[in-house]
């Protein structure tokens, strides 16, 4: 066990570390190379350097290779190398679809279903490697069967069809679902910390060792980027950053079989969701900027950003907070179902 902790901590160090190390360089890069946006929260409207997300990728990247250099050259922990690398490649591919979409985006060449469905393809590797699945308990009628008998086919796996269908549903889903409830300074990197905290408490008390590597490299990473994105921002996330944290979720949950953990996590999102869908998905997040640095919200709430501003004369850093606030509630009654048994048809 103490080597396991250990091996979390140093995958953490490293990606907390290389992040911070790689985003200055990136920041200067962008604003050379002109790759920026304007804070749309500011009255003067600054001009920020983007696509942040790939110093996050960097870091994410060091934090798991030295989780397998603790493995293959230390014997530190016992992991699934295949199913480790199967997440990772799915997470960095996504991240890197990001960096496409930030570059030539939907509403550059790209359609909005296309930019939707576009996780889809990174969740080959794990789909690959998960073809089984636990038992699923369904409420008030217990264990539901490992096979099922359908009429012309014939005798079909729960486990392929959670591979072929599940596994892609939930990538997909997760990714585009962080990348809804972001636009703040601080905000999506922030609630993807809160959450990967969470799964990594609760992969490392249940030793799910690949889950966990996953999630310390990730907490690290989003840790260092917060630093370079909370208020005022000099660098945002992108694309790069919101859809390789949902991935990153998912593919936690996913190699830790705590799927329905994982859906109750992001609670937040699916509010979001049926805020987003009034608008058709076209609405965005952010406030409209007034004297004294508050946020006003706009006369139709289509976020639950809007929602906070609503709710009194908050600026900026005090809407994310306040959210922060909400992730967190959500984030202990997740770990305080799991730790204390509590409404087992859940876990």
């Amino acid at each position: 066990m103490v080597s396991f902790l250990l091996s979390l901590a140093l995958s953490f160090t490293f990606s907390i570390a290389i992040t911070h190390l790689v985003l200055p360089f990136i920041i200067k890069r962008m604003h050379a190379r002109k790759i920026v946006g304007m804070d749309m929260n500011k009255r003067e409207k600054p001009l920020v350097a983007e696509m942040g997300g790939i110093g996050v990728w960097i870091g994410f990247s060091a934090g798991i290779l030295a989780a397998i250099f603790v493995f293959s050259y230390l014997n530190g922990i016992n992991l699934n190398l295949t199913h480790l690398l199967a997440g990772f490649s799915t997470v960095i591919l996504v991240g890197f679809l990001g960096v496409i979409d930030d570059l030539i985006g939907w509403r550059k060449g790209i359609r909005q279903w296309q930019h939707a469905l576009i996780p889809i393809f990174a969740a080959l590797p794990l789909m690959a490697v998960k073809v089984t699945n636990p038992p699923i308990t369904i409420p008030f009628f217990g264990v539901a069967p490992a096979e099922y008998i359908i009429p012309l086919v014939g005798i079909v796996s729960f486990g392929l069809l959670y591979s072929l269908i599940l596994v892609p549903v939930g990538v997909t889903g997760a990714s585009n679902a962080a990348n809804m409830l972001a636009g703040l300074n601080g905000l999506e990197a922030g609630l993807g910390a809160i959450m990967a905290a969470t799964l990594l408490a609760i992969s490392a008390l249940e030793g799910k060792i690949e889950s966990a590597v996953i999630a310390a490299a990730m907490l690290g990473s989003l840790l260092a980027f917060m630093r370079f994105n909370w208020k005022p921002a000099k660098i945002f996330g992108g694309d790069s950053l919101t859809l390789m944290i949902g991935a990153s979720i998912a593919t936690i949950v996913i190699l830790g079989n705590m799927e329905k953990i994982g859906v109750i996590l992001m609670a937040l999102y699916f509010v979001e969701l049926l805020l987003k869908s009034r608008s058709w998905f076209q609405a965005q997040s952010f406030g409209i900027p007034t004297k004294g640095g508050f946020l006003r919200a706009p006369s139709k709430s289509h976020s639950l950003t809007h929602i906070v501003m609503k709710l009194g004369k908050f600026r900026e850093e005090q809407v994310v907070l306040t959210l922060f606030a909400a992730q967190a509630v959500v984030s202990i009654t997740v770990f305080a179902i799991y730790y204390f048994k509590l409404f087992r048809f859940l876990l």
